[in-house]
């Protein structure tokens, strides 16, 4: 079974950055489409980016386009999600995901394996 662990969040004003990383292990990382999700209180969880197996394919949410930037390094077991230009909007736990599949998926049903979360405070 993989698991996931997640660092990186914390406190920033607005318009400042983060880079978020998720540590794999216990499976073959490279075989996996690994995404980021984020859930805010009171709201459900939303995607937010996801990277293909080799990470020449990548999708974003409305939302973060041009402002997050999901990349991988597979002889390190990590994704990371660079977050630039951050608004209040933002502030919210932070996932990383596992999707077995070889195609790009962005709903949050195809994803096996999930980290604990980081929090991302983003004050205005």
């Amino acid at each position: 079974q993989v698991q996931l662990v997640e660092s990186g969040g914390g406190l920033v004003q607005a318009g400042g950055s983060l880079r978020l990383s998720c540590v794999a292990s216990g499976g073959t990382f490279s075989s996996y489409v690994m995404g980021w999700f984020r859930q805010a209180p009171g709201k459900e969880r939303e995607f937010v980016a996801a990277i293909s197996r080799s990470g020449g394919s990548t999708s974003y949410a409305d939302s973060v386009k041009g402002r997050f930037t999901i990349s991988r390094d597979n002889a390190k077991n990590t994704v990371y999600l660079q977050m630039n230009s951050l608004k209040p909007e933002d502030t919210a736990v932070y996932y990383c995901a596992a999707d077995s599949s070889m195609v790009v998926r962005t709903a949050l049903l195809w994803y096996d394996y999930w980290g604990q979360g980081t929090q991302v405070t983003v004050s205005s």
